[in-house]
């Protein structure tokens, strides 16, 4: 599966593979490669949102949920110790209870959905740059408060924001239930405030850390731990509200008086939340920040200087425009530059490659999950605010690898009948389909061994 070679890859497998989520055939789009990719941020293609359930229901369900947990009312379990239900884990949350039922449904729904549309999508660079921003400002259901918000999260503060500025996005981000739960700035409180006083809670700097150092500075941006501190007192009162289970500000919980960030001045209030990320967005490290991190993503795990230079000029000149970064990225030679050394799948990146090039529906997201979380992957279950690796090197373990072959192997047997793996492969890599891999699948034994060698192979396994 693994090869340390570099083998040249064509402007249209670039487009397709690189870039997207593979196609069955490079044909429609050989003779401008380029153009392909850019006409999809110009009219991306609507995910349908119909029937999926937004944050505010899914919130209040949880807590309802999380509730029940605590109060010893399912399964007849001993009431939960801690009083903080945010912090309860999802593996104490009974499974019984129909309003987890329903959260578990509309979790399945929802990431079905989604990759059902990545599948069929005639816009799939789009959804890739999508995905990208959800894992820049990664939320998990890794606790119980965010049994079912992490979709949510991506459909309402991410999806319509990907192309617009990038502040807009930060500030979607930041306010969203999702965001403000996973950080625990929900709990934290100003220790000068009216409930401050009281001493029922503290400040936490989770978020405020995590907005200097993952979303916008970058951990060497030039900040340090008082910045963090003076950060945290100005998001204090920023919680999610118990009944509407929606963002708001708490004017009691907000720390009293300006704070100083990076050598700035705040005032005292929600407004200053805004001009705090206005600054941040205009910062030199972020232009940097998120210039290296698109390079790395999209082009190569050491992306050339000059193409990270390139975008953070663009970011800086055009005061944030996404749309503008996504023409920069596109555009630029160094992205198609044929001889960069190829990236490695995620294992989601892997599984959806195979669907969209087989034209095969995904319909059961559940079992699909399961398959992703042997590889590596949970989807919507991150292991870090980081969100998930971007580098080859974090997905080649041993074992790792030893699961995405056996995934391709049964990935085949179920499938082998949609198509002749030996047409299909030279279809949709064309003159990139290396000469080893096309003598091991004209002499498999069957169309099951064939697809499970082309699947397995480096040429699929790579981007």
């Amino acid at each position: 599966m693994r090869s340390d070679k570099v083998i040249p890859m064509h402007p249209a497998t670039l487009a397709a593979h690189r870039f997207g989520f593979s196609e069955t055939s490079l044909q429609p789009l050989k003779s401008d490669p380029r153009g392909w990719v850019l006409a999809q941020f110009r009219q991306p293609q609507p995910l349908d949102e119909r029937g999926l359930m937004a944050s505010p229901e899914a919130g209040v369900l949880t807590r309802q949920v999380l509730s029940a947990v605590l109060n010893g009312a399912v399964n007849n379990v001993a009431p939960a110790a801690p009083a903080d239900m945010a912090s309860t884990p999802p593996a104490v949350v009974a499974a019984t209870d129909p309003n987890r039922q329903l959260l578990r449904r509309a979790n399945a729904q929802a990431v079905q959905r989604r990759w059902q549309h990545v599948v069929a999508t005639g816009t799939p660079v789009y959804e890739r740059w999508v995905m990208f921003w959800a894992n820049h400002f990664s939320v998990a259901a890794t606790k119980g408060s965010m049994l079912g918000l992490v979709w949510p999260f991506e459909r309402e503060a991410i999806r319509p924001h990907a192309t617009g500025r990038f502040v807009d996005l930060a500030r979607a981000a930041t306010l969203h239930p999702a965001m403000l739960l996973y950080l625990d700035n929900a709990q934290s409180f100003g220790p000068g405030s009216r409930a401050g006083q009281r001493g029922s809670r503290g400040l936490n700097e989770n978020l405020a850390r995590e907005l200097l150092e993952l979303h916008t500075l970058g951990v060497n941006g030039g900040y340090t731990q008082a910045d963090v501190t003076e950060l945290a007192k100005l998001l204090t009162g920023w919680t999610v509200d118990r009944q509407t289970a929606q963002s708001r500000f708490v004017a009691a919980w907000h720390e009293p008086g300006p704070k100083r960030v990076l050598g700035q001045s705040y005032p005292e209030g929600p407004q200053a939340l805004e001009a705090l990320l206005t600054d941040l967005s205009r910062h030199p490290s972020t232009a940097r920040f998120v210039a290296t991190k698109l390079a790395r993503h999209f082009v190569a795990d050491d992306p050339p200087a000059p193409l990270v230079d390139a975008l953070a000029n663009r970011f800086r000149a055009s005061d944030g425009d996404l749309s503008a970064l996504a023409d920069a990225l596109f555009s630029h030679e160094l992205t198609w530059q044929s001889t960069t050394p190829p990236k490695f799948k995620r294992p989601e990146e892997l599984v959806l490659s195979a669907h969209r090039v087989l034209k095969l529906p995904v319909v059961q997201a559940e079992r699909l999950n399961t398959v992703l979380a042997q590889m590596g992957q949970p989807v919507g279950r991150a292991p870090s605010p980081q969100g998930w690796p971007d580098r080859t090197e974090d997905w080649l373990a041993p074992d790792a690898l030893w699961k995405r072959t056996e995934w391709a192997a049964t990935f085949a047997q179920q499938h082998d009948q949609l198509a002749d793996a030996r047409q299909l492969a030279t279809l949709s890599l064309g003159p990139d389909l290396g000469a080893e891999t096309q003598r091991q699948i004209a002499r498999a034994d069957s169309g099951a061994q064939a697809l499970a060698l082309w699947l397995a192979s480096p040429e699929f396994q790579r981007r």
